[in-house]
């Protein structure tokens, strides 16, 4: 018999997004967060930069709208920008509230800027602000007892209709399977509200800055139960991870470039300038393929992020994480340059969401990276994640305090069957599918792609996802398992957007399609719903 847990809010993933639904949603009744490793373990911890919002008397809503517009490639969901812009300030300031401290100059925020900002707005607290966010909303939710969090438990699947005993049922979901990696046990997850906050998919690639946590999980649970998912194509790469720093790669925020660094190619000429008259501050998918072009070109592994002209006691109490991280690498970086390659960093689609973070899933809400809005349209802004994570987090809660029915009856799940054993040996081989989906990913559906080598590796995603799926379903689940079926699946759907895709537009250049088709392709894209 499994375990079967019983909560009003079920919130999957313990970073910014979901840390503050709960927080919230702890007033109305019992919340139950899942997580897959530690609680500190999530995107929001490694975001260094910091979070976008109009606080400066210089800066105006309008001119953040208009640089997130800029930054979206044309496909911006421009309610959901104007929305994300005008509440944002409100949702810092309750960020304060809860205990943040934010870096700050006689009695306000020291605001820094960013490439594709016109103007400085981006609140933080010094080059760690993600850590410093959890910090204090995890410390709000130790001290809240309606809120009971659990680590290392990772989920398995939504339950929806498929799931219930009584098969006479309008979709919706429940809850979800969840394995308990300590006691290797299948757990039932009940709640009358499901929350997706699992965050990023960075894993799919060889080189991220995401942590070994993002896997992709919402967005393949989601896209299993039959959610709409969008926008799958737009995967940003950071143009700035230190070079050969390991997995997931440290990355050099872009904070930095605004602090007055420059990027410059191994004959220290500031090359941006050719790409972009912004320079070293221009929006990260041109920064991106301006140093993917360099490296092409020249041969060489990585370019340099060169800030030896700043001031160097500044930099290091601005930026004392990054200054520590490389000193470790043996590299001072008021004296020398950074090697600095792209990494996978983010993925401006997801699961597709109304304003207030319902799925097409009645019960089912998604909010942080894991949902598409739309704000990011075709390339996001940088340090509108956490902004979009906290103001869409709010109005989910909000959406749902409107119309909360905590009292209706959750019908009969039926029982997690693992009546089949795993085979160990076969698995060895299994799981180098994991290493093999990453390569591929990275080699042909990179930065710059074309036709051959997407369907190159859409060819060989559908034989590994065969194999994964193959063994999935005569074997008992593991961590490991679940996240590589997560994986592959979302490989799939990243390659097959991209081939859909005829056009190249923000994140996602195709050569064999080089210009922008407005006329065809100004739109989002979809992958269909699974059945």
């Amino acid at each position: 018999m499994n375990q079967i847990h019983s909560t009003n809010f079920l919130v999957i993933g313990s970073g910014l997004a979901g840390l503050t639904f709960a927080l919230k949603a702890a007033n109305m009744g019992k919340v139950t967060i899942l997580t897959k490793k530690e609680k500190r373990e999530s995107n929001t911890n490694y975001a260094q930069g910091g979070i976008a919002a109009v606080f400066s008397n210089d800066d105006s809503f309008e001119s953040h709208i208009k640089d997130t517009l800029n930054a979206g490639g044309g496909i911006c969901n421009e309610n959901a920008v104007n929305i994300l812009v005008h509440e944002g300030p409100s949702r810092v300031q309750e960020l304060l509230n809860f205990g943040t401290n934010f870096t700050s100059e006689n009695g306000k925020f020291q605001l820094g800027i960013e490439g594709g900002h016109s103007h400085n707005r981006i609140v933080h607290s010094k080059d760690l602000t993600g850590k410093e966010i959890e910090r204090a909303l995890l410390q709000k939710i130790s001290e809240n007892k309606n809120i009971q969090l659990l680590e290392n438990h990772i989920c398995i699947d939504l339950l929806t209709k498929h799931q219930i005993v009584n098969k006479n049922t309008s979709d919706h979901c429940y809850g979800v399977y969840a394995l308990d990696v300590i006691t290797n046990e299948v757990k039932i997850f009940k709640a009358n509200f499901t929350i997706l906050a699992t965050g990023g998919l960075g894993q799919v690639y060889q080189h991220t800055t995401n942590p070994l946590i993002a896997t992709g999980d919402g967005v393949a649970m989601a896209y299993r139960s039959g959610a709409l998912i969008s926008n799958m194509e737009f995967i940003q790469f950071h143009p700035t991870a230190l070079y050969n720093s390991g997995s997931p790669a440290f990355l050099i925020s872009e904070a930095l470039r605004g602090f007055g660094a420059i990027l410059k190619n191994s004959d220290n000429e500031d090359f941006m300038l050719k790409y972009d008259s912004r320079g070293s501050l221009a929006s990260r998918d041109i920064v991106a393929k301006a140093i993917d072009s360099e490296l092409k070109l020249r041969g060489d592994d990585f370019v340099y992020l060169d800030a030896t002209h700043c001031n160097s006691e500044l930099l290091k109490n601005n930026f004392p994480n990054i200054y520590a991280r490389c000193l470790k690498n043996k590299i001072d970086i008021t004296k020398e340059k950074i090697p600095v390659v792209p990494a996978a960093h983010y993925c401006c689609g997801g699961i597709v969401t109304t304003t207030d973070g319902a799925t097409t899933i009645p019960g089912l809400y998604a909010i942080g990276e894991v949902a598409m809005t739309g704000v990011h349209g075709a390339n996001r802004l940088a340090s509108n994640s956490l902004l979009e994570a906290v103001v869409f987090s709010h109005r989910a809660f909000k959406k749902i305090e409107s119309t909360v029915n905590l009292k209706t009856t959750i019908p009969e799940i039926r029982e997690w069957n693992d009546s089949e054993t795993i085979n160990t040996n076969e698995w060895i081989l299994i799981s180098h599918n994991r290493n093999e989906i990453q390569s591929l990913m990275m080699d042909y559906v990179g930065i710059v792609r074309n036709k051959i080598r997407l369907e190159r590796a859409q060819q060989r995603i559908k034989l590994i996802l065969k194999e994964v799926l193959d063994f999935y379903h005569r074997t008992k689940v593991s961590e490991g398992l679940i996240e590589l079926r997560n994986l592959a699946i979302v490989s799939d759907l990243i390659i097959s957007s991209a081939l859909n895709r005829k056009e190249s537009r923000g994140l996602h250049y195709i050569s064999d399609y080089p210009e922008v088709d407005d006329v065809n392709w100004k739109k989002d894209s979809f992958c269909g719903v699974s059945t």
